[in-house]
């Protein structure tokens, strides 16, 4: 029934009414001055389109007298079918919020990738605790360890460029860390207090800005303007700033070599890390394509 009434709206409706779902499923609350920011619609049209949404989904929403907030309800159970991806774009980025349709593209396009599993509901777990500041108790799997339950503190969400991860506060393990969505077998809000030694400002890794300075491979690369062009060089050499914790993926992911004398063969390695001592200190190079020790100067 409330598919029948979706499809005789409008499709600006409809986006509305999108927008209003995602923030109860994902951040866990909707004010109509959420709608009036995001539409430019006007105050009465937003609190129409609140009270569309609860006459068509009930159970979804709640209020709030106290924070006069609506928010999530216990029953929830979601009117739109939003792909795992489409909802990461939306979390991390900010836009293409509106209606999940199918459209017809401009050009032909394909890509490559292999099929990830991300369970919304989780991720909607994880997202209401990093508004809230809570913690959330998961059961994990991991490479080392198989299957685990642990209580982590989530804070963010980070894209490896091949994989989605949460970063968190690992109870268990007393670090900070990255947690594969796709690993996540189940999650549920945790009671209790977030205490300040789990607090997104002591992750080091994170709040760390490391510039690294990649230049074409001095060995494998004949025509350096080549690469110069293709990644909008300066002066024959990208700057990139990224956080410590993201580091090691992106060297990873481009095939950046970072012995220290450019020592990696091999046609995947276009670029060369020129600064190799900004890594120092970084946790995951473990990832950095010939990343060691540097060389004792004797």
């Amino acid at each position: 029934m409330s598919s029948d009434r979706l499809s005789r709206m409008t499709q600006a409706q409809r986006d509305r009414l999108a927008f209003v779902e995602l923030r109860l499923r994902f951040v866990g609350e909707i004010r109509r001055q959420d709608l009036v920011t995001r539409f430019g619609i006007q105050a009465a049209a937003a609190t129409r389109d609140i009270a569309q949404y609860k006459a068509l989904a009930p159970g979804n929403m709640e209020y709030d007298p106290k924070g006069k907030v609506y928010v999530r309800g216990s029953w929830f159970r979601p009117l739109f079918d939003f792909p795992a991806e489409r909802v990461l774009i939306w979390l991390s980025q900010g836009y293409g919020d509106g209606e999940p349709i199918r459209w017809k593209s401009t050009v032909a396009h394909d890509g490559t990738g292999l099929p990830g599993k991300i369970d919304l509901e989780i991720l909607s777990v994880l997202t209401r605790a990093i508004h809230r500041g809570a913690a959330v108790e998961v059961a994990y799997r991991a490479l080392s360890s198989g299957l685990t339950t642990r209580q982590i503190v989530p804070f963010a969400l980070a894209d490896s460029g091949l994989r989605w991860h949460v970063r968190a506060f690992d109870r268990r393990s007393g670090e900070f860390r990255d947690f594969v969505l796709g690993r996540l077998d189940d999650a549920r809000l945790a009671a209790g207090a977030v205490a300040d030694h789990e607090q997104p400002d002591q992750d080091i890794q994170w709040n760390r800005i490391t510039e690294l300075e990649l230049v074409p491979h001095p060995a494998n690369v004949q025509h350096p303007d080549t690469i110069e062009a293709e990644y909008g060089m300066e002066g024959g050499v990208l700057k990139v700033r990224a956080r410590a914790a993201m580091a090691g993926y992106l060297l990873r992911r481009w095939n950046v070599d970072c012995t220290d004398d450019h020592s990696l063969k091999g046609g995947e390695h276009h670029l060369w890390l020129r600064n190799r001592q900004a890594l120092y200190g970084v946790a995951n190079l473990v990832l950095a394509p010939g990343y060691g020790e540097p060389r004792k100067e004797w």
